[in-house]
């Protein structure tokens, strides 16, 4: 007998044990864990992303340290205007072609939530968030996020997010490794990823 006719018998004879019907999925994984901000800033910046944690009135100045004197950067349409230094000219992404948003000296973005344990940022595309290629295409992506944003655990965060929505999501700057396993960075997204932290 062939593997091909052994393999061919062993589908005809389930097959013809008929059709059990849906097998019941266990779903008692852990899905609570204890909140520490401490801990998603250690994923963070093992993941070599920079964590800024400040008060929400430093978020303008804390953007315009981080980007080079008269940065140009996209910003989605819906982000809120206080968070934007006077130093810097923002494009709003109101349909911006690919290579001027790729030539902006980076991006500034809210998120969606964020998760502790893995050291995990989500966008899901809200107006504060923008266009998925938003997060790919500048060399320095800025994401701001807020304490309330952050949860525990994976399980945690799918509750606030919607499936419906296109997800993104983020654990430190874009990083490969080559056949020899060096780290290159920047190949599928930014290269720099800073996180504003607001406590």
């Amino acid at each position: 007998m062939s593997s091909r006719d052994l393999v061919l018998g062993r589908l005809r004879a389930a097959l013809a044990a008929g059709n059990p019907g849906p097998v019941e999925v266990p779903r008692d994984y852990r899905s609570e864990g204890t909140l520490d901000l401490d801990r998603l800033v250690e994923r963070l910046t093992d993941y070599r992303a920079h964590v800024h944690r400040v008060p929400e009135a430093a978020v303008a100045d804390t953007i315009a340290d981080i980007l080079p004197a008269e940065a140009t950067i996209v910003v989605p349409p819906g982000l809120p205007p206080a968070w934007l230094p006077s130093t810097v000219t923002a494009l709003a992404d109101e349909g911006l072609d690919n290579g001027r948003i790729g030539a902006a000296d980076g991006v500034v973005t809210g998120a969606a939530v964020a998760v502790a344990e893995t050291g995990t940022v989500v966008l899901d595309g809200s107006p504060d968030q923008g266009r998925r290629v938003l997060s790919l295409l500048p060399d320095r992506h800025l994401c701001v996020l807020r304490a309330d944003q952050v949860v525990a655990t994976v399980p945690q965060a799918l509750t606030r997010l919607s499936p419906h929505r296109p997800l993104t999501w983020i654990s430190g700057p874009s990083a490969t490794s080559d056949i020899e396993l060096n780290r290159v960075e920047g190949v599928h997204g930014p290269r720099n990823l800073h996180i504003i932290l607001l406590s």
